[in-house]
């Protein structure tokens, strides 16, 4: 069993991802083809942004947002402990420092409850980050962000195809980012990344920094990266875009099954009401995880652990905020475990895994028959 099957993913969208790919080879345009500006109006329709710029990768999003909004030494960005280190490392690239907001326990995304009493006169925007696929309260953080005149940076690297009040994840903020990192809901076969807005001049800002400031060529105008995301990877994800929203249904499909063999069992990341998850991971939570982990590991399962030391406790990090200034971050650390899990997963591994996982929990077994 894998823990995430991109061999399947990849037979079943075979014959679309050679196309792509040969098309590419043949024109021979690999960076900047007529792929990358194809891909980028069918994100950008698809989530319904004025404008989407695809970059090198997630983590490359992130750092051109913040230099396009002109954000750098002396600001700081309000952003989560509980995420892949990228959310933290693009703040400190550009100069600026994070503040980090403890998470909520249900979710695992950034409290919001918590953003305001954490905002100074050096904050110049929020971070909040879609963890495990599921969009945090944006509502109220997009409120909060209003009441101080910050901006509000969606790291939705995980959460590409979820919504929020029938919004989509990447148009729910003043610019959204993702990644296209191969185990990503929506991946390429590399890095690969996107940023959206619908501030034009932002987007304008955008598209500069990432050929290195350039207004045209040879004329730069402001400080860049070489941020261009590969035309071949762009070719495959507008292959696997063709197969996205049916892989979406079954991502939900499995996460049901999921849910109705370990609801009320075991600790589940729950997803709130008028949002959808896309199920990046689906992560439960136990008091006993390396016991646990170790059974299944012996039983040929495997599992992962999305975080195990939250960013503000990280050795580069730890000078920024006291260790028990998030708690509940620390807590879940040592609570989290994911689960195999994906669009071609079938319901006798799911049934298998949740089987094997309650038996090493000590937790009874449901009657599966109700779950087919």
């Amino acid at each position: 069993m894998e823990f995430i099957d991109l061999k399947s993913q990849y037979q079943h969208g075979r014959a679309q991802i050679g196309e792509r790919i040969r098309a590419v080879l043949d024109h021979g345009q690999y960076i900047m083809g007529p792929e990358v500006a194809e891909l980028e109006a069918r994100l950008a329709d698809y989530t319904g942004a004025r404008h989407c710029i695809t970059v090198a990768s997630g983590t490359e999003a992130l750092v051109i947002s913040l230099m396009a909004l002109g954000i750098g030494p002396g600001d700081e960005v309000i952003t989560t402990p509980f995420s892949f280190i990228a959310t933290a490392e693009a703040i400190v690239l550009v100069g600026a420092t994070p503040v980090f907001v403890d998470i909520d326990r249900a979710t695992c995304n950034i409290a919001a409850s918590l953003i305001e009493p954490a905002v100074t006169a050096r904050t110049r925007a929020i971070m909040p980050v879609s963890l495990y696929g599921q969009p945090a309260d944006m509502d109220e953080i997009n409120a909060i962000a209003r009441r101080h005149g910050l901006a509000v940076v969606e790291d939705a690297a995980q959460s590409f195809g979820a919504t929020y009040r029938n919004r989509k994840s990447c148009n729910l903020s003043t610019i959204g980012c993702t990644s296209f990192f191969p185990s990503k809901p929506l991946g390429c076969y590399g890095d690969g990344g996107a940023l959206f807005t619908s501030d034009d001049a932002l987007a304008a800002a955008a598209r500069e920094i990432r050929v290195h400031g350039q207004s045209r060529r040879y004329v730069h105008t402001r400080i860049g990266v070489g941020g261009r995301m590969d035309t071949l990877q762009c070719a495959i994800v507008l292959a696997k875009l063709e197969h996205f929203e049916w892989e979406l249904a079954e991502r939900a499909k499995v996460a049901a099954r999921y849910n109705a063999l370990l609801s009320g069992r075991l600790g589940l990341v729950g997803c709130n009401p008028n949002r959808s998850s896309v199920y990046a991971q689906f992560t439960v939570m136990l008091e006993e995880r390396e016991r646990i982990q170790a059974a299944l590991q012996a039983a040929g399962i495997p599992t992962a652990v999305h975080y195990p030391v939250p960013i503000h406790v990280q050795p580069a990090y730890a000078h920024l905020a006291d260790a028990d200034s998030c708690p509940v971050a620390l807590e879940m650390a040592k609570m989290v475990m994911s689960l195999p899990f994906g669009p071609y997963m079938p319901a006798a591994d799911t049934d298998s895994v949740a089987a094997t996982l309650l038996a090493a929990a000590g937790v009874a077994l449901p009657d599966t028959a109700s779950c087919a």
